[in-house]
């Protein structure tokens, strides 16, 4: 018996089959919502909301971490004298690599993936988030987002967001998956067709020498911007200040005047030290100086600005669209810098980058996720949404169990056409699988 149905494009009709009616074009038969069915039975429902931690080596000459960035914890000698990030070396040349992941399932068979994400995420998702889920139409991403944030009013920033960010990447690379579209095409883009990246090279060695030879090896391979990382705040004295502009002068003298270098100080400097490092830092021109200051100290943020001529980026460590709007009133901040895996997600970020449009200021997401990264930013006209940030060795680690893992061409990445977000594994590279549950 034929039944009725609503076009999205053509108005009510009836067809004989909801998908892949013969009769039909093929452009209108996966766009039909039949009529004489109740909303509870339309709505696809999430069926599992699963972690797994996956375990596999990964290949690397030499140290992987040779360098950690300044840190805020940097003003007690007992932390200043820390080394870099260890990571677990199996034999020479490989290192363990450990990573938890969400994938959310339906009663269609279609599911999506989130992450990679630590396992103090792991337990969120698993004991207060999971609930909020099951049962659910997936596709109402704006209601699912509402629902876990008013559950976790202690939750608002940190941990739980960060969760909450996961989950809600997983949902919109479900809704691709369901759409067989390209997330960034479901956000109102693609905009252009690739995107430029710059080089962050937070890891590699302050050593000059090495310096000079990879920043020139990042121009080789098309990459027209780079940014390096601090060792030395206010407790380092001149010698630590003579250290911090010997890494700017280096950058500067090994790219050349047509290349930007941007300089991050990891929230670790104060106000009187940050005007005095960007006045010496000028003539090297770098196009930014990245968090200056504790996240918090968002009138230190406008009076830095305030008092100096390089321009000043920030809101990696901020959340959600209420606390990126306070640094735009308060005119905090040149270029901001949320984390889509951090701040509340593809959702909160499409919130975050209308507010930066209306205020007129660039937003390049912290480097966390390239898939994630490349598909909102595709999304968005080039000004709001200028570049792509690429952690050189951190995306090593956070894409090592995906099947295409984006990496930049000649200084770009491609703009992804496949469905969702491109969270399918690697099977080849998973040496141990294990569901967590608590």
């Amino acid at each position: 018996m034929a039944h009725e149905y609503l076009d999205w494009a053509r108005g009510p009709g009836s067809c004989i089959a909801l998908q892949g009616c013969p009769a039909c074009p093929d452009q209108y038969t996966t766009n039909r919502w039949p009529l004489n069915l109740q909303a509870s039975e339309m709505n696809m429902k999430i069926t599992d909301v699963t972690v797994v931690r996956l375990q596999g080596e990964m290949e690397f000459e030499g140290d992987f971490w040779e360098e950690r960035l300044v840190r805020p914890l940097d003003i007690y000698p007992e932390h200043k004298a820390e080394g870099p990030h260890e990571m677990f070396e199996v034999g020479e040349g490989r290192y363990n690599i450990t990573a938890y992941f969400v994938e959310i399932s339906t009663d269609e068979g279609v599911s999506g993936r989130g992450g990679p994400l630590p396992f103090d995420q792991a337990f969120v998702i698993q004991t207060q988030l999971a609930p909020l889920l099951l049962g659910y139409d997936p596709l109402a991403t704006e209601r699912l987002w509402d629902r876990m944030y008013r559950s976790q009013v202690h939750g608002r920033k940190g941990t739980e967001m960060m969760a909450l960010s996961s989950v809600d990447c997983a949902l919109w690379d479900l809704k691709g998956n369901w759409f067989d579209a390209p997330v960034c095409q479901l956000l109102g883009g693609p905009t252009r067709t690739e995107v430029p990246a710059y080089a962050s090279a937070l890891g590699y060695s302050i050593d000059p020498e090495l310096v000079q030879e990879r920043a020139r090896q990042f121009v080789a391979e098309g990459y027209r911007a780079t940014k390096w990382f601090f060792r030395d705040g206010p407790t380092d004295g001149n010698m630590g200040m003579e250290r911090n502009l010997r890494l700017a002068r280096t950058l500067r003298h090994s790219v050349g005047p047509d290349v930007d270098i941007m300089l991050d100080c990891w929230m670790s400097w104060d106000v009187p030290y940050a005007v005095q490092m960007a006045r010496r830092l000028e003539e090297y021109a770098p196009r930014w100086l990245e968090e200056p200051v504790l996240p918090d100290k968002i009138e230190q943020y406008a009076q830095i600005r305030s008092q100096v001529n390089i321009p000043i980026s920030g809101g990696e460590h901020e959340y959600t669209r209420w606390g990126l709007k306070q640094l735009m009133d308060a005119g905090a901040c040149d270029v901001y810098q949320p984390d889509i895996y951090w701040c509340g997600g593809i959702s909160e970020t499409q919130k975050i980058l209308a507010l930066a449009s209306a205020y007129d200021v660039p937003v390049i997401p912290h480097g966390h996720s390239t898939p994630a990264s490349i598909h909102v930013i595709a999304a968005w006209p080039e000004p709001t949404t200028p570049m792509l940030e690429y952690l050189i060795k951190w995306n090593d680690i956070h894409q090592f169990f995906l099947k295409s893992p984006l990496k930049p061409v000649n200084g770009n990445v491609s703009v992804p056409t496949a469905p969702g977000i491109g969270m399918d594994l690697d099977e080849t590279k998973i040496k141990q699988r294990d569901v967590v549950t608590f």
